[in-house]
């Protein structure tokens, strides 16, 4: 099976719930917007985001045990210019031998080991369709991990909070609907770990600017119950006052500003810190059932920014849009 193939299977998103509907949804998918079946399906050849995430963990692992690079060029006999290169993800591929080498200079884990050469399979191109439980261990999630780097944030989300803004009783209601047989101290665990992420957000230095348009749908569509709800829709007003933070509302008066009903995405800009290095591309993000896309042309991330300065034009000013969270809020009656 190839990377552009389905597969039909239950894998929650990073919002940590399951979709329903599954046949609905993936038919759905391919009307929602265009460019998301458009691109899979031209450009599913892969994409230079694998080998820079990639060459990113293997740069952190030299520089975490105190290797130069000419360093790891002995040990590899490379030449430094060879390590440079892998460490910026420019080589057109690394051979598996030689990302288990580097995995056992840095000393990582069998099971972190096992995620970077999933990362090394990953062909050349411009976008990467990652499917779930291919080729990359399923515990490691490359969404969070594209997010932890990033510079800015533009979500926009027709049904649910995004995870990184969710309160722990909204993400404990979902991670329960998600996984139902689960143990309590597994499920507390995956809670802790969505909430953690919450620390791009208000960090003291240089935290990550968020910019969310939530349709009125996800204030409508009741996760947890009352209580939950009113909870979480107070915490999202209360966030938008941050200065790194915008969260507007789409109201259901403004219908379908693109003409279709469109799915959740988010625009990654990346935070670039490291010096002497190419700056790494903006990638847009498109959440799917049965695995993640990842785009990269600038004409496709182009599209998206152009869709997102559509839907603002037509959503809730900041005030108006906290006005309506607080408003619902107290109709949920806590």
């Amino acid at each position: 099976m190839t990377l552009c193939q389905g597969r039909s299977r239950t894998h929650p998103n990073h919002h940590g719930v399951f979709h329903l509907e599954l046949s609905e949804r993936l038919e759905a998918e391919n009307a929602w917007f265009p460019l998301e079946r458009s691109y899979r399906m031209a450009e599913c050849a892969g994409s230079t985001l694998p080998r820079r995430q990639l060459g990113k963990h293997l740069r952190n692992g030299r520089e975490a045990i105190g290797l130069t690079l000419a360093d790891v060029g002995a040990l590899m006999q490379w030449s430094i210019s060879t390590v440079q290169r892998v460490e910026v993800g420019s080589t057109g591929r690394i051979r598996l031998v030689d990302v288990e080498a580097l995995c056992r200079i840095y000393e990582f884990s069998h099971e972190f080991t096992e995620v970077l050469k999933g990362l090394a399979l990953q062909a050349a191109g411009k976008s990467w369709w990652h499917e779930f439980g291919d080729l990359i261990p399923e515990h490691f999630d490359v969404f969070v991990d594209l997010e932890s780097s990033a510079q800015a944030l533009t979500w926009y989300e027709p049904e649910l909070v995004p995870g990184i803004v969710q309160t722990p009783a909204y993400a404990s209601a979902l991670v329960r609907a998600g996984y139902p047989d689960e143990p309590a101290g597994e499920h507390d665990r995956r809670v802790k770990l969505r909430m953690r992420r919450q620390a791009l957000i208000t960090r003291t230095h240089a935290p990550v600017q968020i910019d969310i348009t939530l349709r009125e749908s996800v204030l409508r569509g009741v996760v947890g119950g009352s209580r939950v709800m009113a909870g979480q829709l107070r915490y999202l007003a209360d966030l938008g006052t941050r200065p790194n933070v915008t969260v507007r509302i789409l109201p259901f008066t403004a219908g379908f500003p693109m003409g279709v009903a469109m799915g959740p995405f988010v625009i990654i800009e990346p935070r670039n810190i490291a010096r002497r290095q190419p700056p790494d591309p903006t990638v847009v993000y498109v959440e799917s059932y049965t695995g993640d896309l990842y785009l990269e042309k600038p004409v496709a991330v182009g599209r998206y920014a152009q869709a997102c300065q559509k839907l603002r034009r037509v959503a809730l000013d900041d005030e108006q849009s906290r006005a309506l969270l607080r408003r619902v809020a107290k109709e949920y009656g806590t």
